[in-house]
């Protein structure tokens, strides 16, 4: 019987996520690719593994049984990987990342070309995600490490079957339109006048906001809601409103948009997250390291002090503005 990793690997995934559709997405595969590899492995073993109920498919006994030997199989084929990563004279591995937007271009691009430099056989691989979804997909094997973020008035569950190392601390700031406030530090109250672009609530950057808001006692006006803190302050720039951005999120500011000290202190933490099982895995660790070595070159390591919350930032001159169009046809009041 000549059993197939990548097949077992699937099998696995049906177990763990119950239809094929959700393992196929989880292995970055389409459904009919999965379907067609699940029956190669039936008629591999020569017995049925899968019950067809309608649309569903359903693990017989047998089936049951052999993912649970795929469990063991795939944790000692990563093991395996891991000790000849080790043993090399030169340290060769393959690390999988799950990254959003503000970390990939903020951390990313400095920790991985001094890496390239310093470990040339450590290949990163990237994929972008929602930081809600980033522990689950490190949990289930997706990726060998992720991002994960805490906030300060928003803590995360963490799961005991993951490691942790804390990357960064960042601050929050209010972003706003060029002129729209002249002082060098802000509270959310003197904002509430504004309308707001912030996170959809299902999210933990819009979940903590509005926890902030609810202390404060405040009720916003959130005119719109939108992911990616690149898009919000290019909405901000176009004078639709105001938000919050984090210290990585400023890499991404476009013209027309000033940076203002919040007076209501918010932080969040960046950490990384990997399995417990992989935590001594020398080439993830290095890559753990080098990631962590770039936030604290920013001044964003979490031994770092944070900055005093009435230093304002630089702001960026903005765009010319059409003629005879106050504050880009936008006004605010």
């Amino acid at each position: 019987m000549d059993l197939s990793l990548p097949r077992l690997r699937m099998l696995r995934e049906l177990h763990r996520r119950g239809t094929i559709t959700a393992a196929a997405g989880a292995l970055h595969y389409t459904a009919s690719a999965v379907s067609q590899q699940l029956a190669q492995l039936e008629r591999d073993v020569g017995t049925r593994l899968f019950e067809r109920r309608g649309r569903r498919v359903q693990l017989t006994d047998l089936g049951v049984l052999l993912a649970e030997h795929a469990e063991e199989i795939l944790a000692s084929v990563e093991r395996a990987t891991q000790a000849l990563e080790e043993a090399g004279e030169s340290m060769t591995a393959k690390i999988t990342v799950g990254v959003w937007a503000s970390v990939a271009s903020g951390l990313l691009p400095d920790a991985l070309t001094t890496l390239a430099r310093t470990h040339p056989g450590i290949l990163v691989r990237t994929q972008e995600l929602p930081p809600e979804a980033t522990a689950g997909a490190v949990r289930d094997g997706t990726f060998d490490l992720s991002f994960v973020l805490d906030y300060s008035n928003y803590p995360m569950t963490w799961d005991r079957g993951l490691e942790r190392a804390i990357i960064a601390v960042e601050r929050l700031y209010a972003a706003v339109p060029a002129g729209a406030v002249p002082a060098a530090s802000v509270t959310l109250a003197e904002l509430s006048e504004h309308p707001w672009i912030l996170a959809p609530a299902r999210s933990h950057f819009g979940h903590a906001t509005r926890l902030a808001f609810q202390s404060a006692g405040l009720q916003p006006r959130i005119d719109h809601a939108v992911e990616e803190q690149a898009t919000a302050m290019a909405m901000v720039a176009s004078g639709l409103g105001v938000t919050l951005v984090s210290d990585l999120g400023l890499a991404l500011r476009p013209p027309g948009v000033d940076i203002v000290a919040l007076g209501d202190v918010l932080t969040r933490t960046v950490s990384v997250a990997y399995r417990t099982n992989t935590a001594r895995r020398a080439a993830l660790l290095l890559v753990v390291d080098a990631i962590r070595t770039a936030a604290a070159e920013k001044g964003l390591g979490a031994d770092t002090p944070l900055p005093a919350p009435t230093a304002a930032v630089e702001s960026v001159p903005p765009p010319p503005k059409p003629l005879g169009v106050p504050n880009g046809g936008v006004e605010f009041g």
